[in-house]
């Protein structure tokens, strides 16, 4: 999750608001790729998630990526909660899932190599300790009371909050993982296009990158268990966001969106203010419970931005939010799958003519039966295998376009980063089709095996 936003001045008058969200528009060669990975941590000997503190941990293992490979540490009160370098932070999820919030890179060459450094990174101070990382949509066997509460300010208010909306905010909380990918857009028009293309096809990635088949030790009847706790989540603040299909959507029609979202917090000189349910309109006219007579800052607009988690979110860039944390080859194949669609104009062209007549309800089906059913999914004569591979296709094909070479020019462009999707695509498999093959065959329902099969 996101980390106090820094550097907004005073708020005078509310067209700042979707000004802030226009001025993340850049020319086409401005545009990077910021790739975020969640993990879920563990002793190995017990398989019993990292708590915080301890020999074996997750401040131990912020404090040994700080010695031992450069890192400055972010601290919250007195304890290491993150880490800083080069463009690149490490932070903590509520439930101690260790994540990488990637630089702002150029190629998917880049982003994988910068992937690829942070596990032998976080493997070589593991195996010190005697931990392990494993890439999922969901913890396969643990409980909530088995996962410690991190010590940070946002979580401990999120996690009074999520007691009282929906019914799966703490399971979101400590139990989930995913990968994510953050993409820039080049005007109004061009944001608008592939806000919905990414809202459309969302179930698409949910489907190809499904990887929660398990829970509390035992398969749970969805292949992405991941996708149906987020929709279960907090009506206020998911789901997949008709308006943005309607006439007239752009930057303002965000900032109403917002708006309406309740706040969680205000940060303030390090310390989260509780604000759980208020309203950002009452703080703009200077009528926070919290904060009586203030308004707000860009920064405060800037962290209030990071509560709302539609399927894509708006900031100023794109969130791609649909994906299950997975094994190495999907964390490279996830931002591939969406710069092939969003950084070439043809591609996005042919994804949108792909979706553009679907219905809000179709939308809604599709994220349901995609969690469900995976590549199997069937929605009023959709064919989700079909629409995977179409997509694919024009995904591949918006990569070779770009010709983003790798290695020396000895790789002429980033298609081979979506090999992992392709396979999938022809077995009809995806990774929780995988992991339930595994349980019901060579493990004998032995859900223990995991560790040793699938840790990074």
């Amino acid at each position: 999750m996101s980390i106090p936003q820094s550097g907004g001045g005073p708020i005078e008058n509310h067209a700042q608001l979707a000004e802030y969200l226009a001025d993340g528009c850049k020319p086409p060669e401005d545009w990077r790729i910021g790739t975020e990975h969640e993990k879920f941590g563990y002793c190995r000997d017990t398989h019993l998630p990292l708590p915080y503190e301890g020999a074996r941990s997750i401040r131990a293992m912020l404090e040994g990526m700080r010695d031992r490979h450069g890192w400055t540490e972010v601290a919250e009160q007195g304890k290491i909660i993150g880490l800083e370098k080069d463009g690149a932070n490490i932070s903590l999820e509520p439930g101690g899932q260790l994540e990488l919030s990637g630089g702002p890179l150029e190629t998917i060459h880049e982003t994988c190599d910068e992937v690829n450094v942070h596990l032998r990174e976080v493997k070589d101070v593991a195996d010190d300790i005697g931990a392990g990382f494993i890439g999922l949509g969901a913890a396969p066997e643990w409980t909530h009371d088995q996962m410690d509460l991190m010590p940070k300010g946002r979580y401990k208010l999120m996690n009074a909050y999520m007691g009282r909306v929906g019914t799966m905010g703490r399971v979101m909380m400590r139990r989930t993982c995913t990968v994510q990918v953050n993409l820039d857009f080049g005007s109004e028009a061009d944001m608008v296009q592939k806000m919905r293309v990414a809202v459309a096809l969302q179930p698409v990635a949910t489907a190809l990158f499904a990887n929660s088949p398990f829970f509390e030790g035992k398969p749970n009847g969805y292949k992405s268990l991941r996708s149906m706790v987020w929709r279960n989540l907090d009506a206020s603040r998911t789901g997949t966001l008709p308006f943005i299909f309607e006439d007239g959507f752009g930057f303002e029609r965000w900032v109403d969106y917002a708006l309406d979202v309740p706040m969680y917090f205000v940060y303030r000189d390090g310390q989260y203010i509780d604000a759980l349910g208020m309203s950002f309109r009452d703080f703009m006219d200077g009528k926070l419970p919290a904060l009586p007579g203030e308004t707000p800052t860009l920064s405060d607009w800037a962290d209030h931005l990071t509560t709302a988690f539609p399927e894509a979110r708006m900031k100023k860039f794109i969130e791609m939010r649909g994906a299950d944390g997975g094994p190495w080859r999907r964390l490279c194949a996830l931002p591939a799958f969406w710069v092939g669609l969003m950084y070439d104009q043809s591609a996005l062209d042919g994804a949108w003519d792909l979706v553009k007549d679907w219905t809000a309800a179709q939308h809604d089906a599709l994220r349901t039966a995609a969690s469900v059913d995976g590549l199997q999914a069937r929605v009023t004569g959709i064919n989700m295998h079909d629409i995977a591979r179409e997509t694919l296709a024009l995904s591949h094909a918006g990569l070779k376009a770009r010709a983003r070479a790798g290695a020396g020019g000895l790789v002429p462009d980033e298609t081979h980063f979506l090999n992992a999707l392709h396979e999938s695509i022809e077995s009809g498999k995806v990774p929780a089709d995988e992991l339930l093959e595994d349980y019901h065959g060579e493990w004998n329902g032995d859900l223990s095996r995991i560790y040793a099969d699938y840790s990074y």
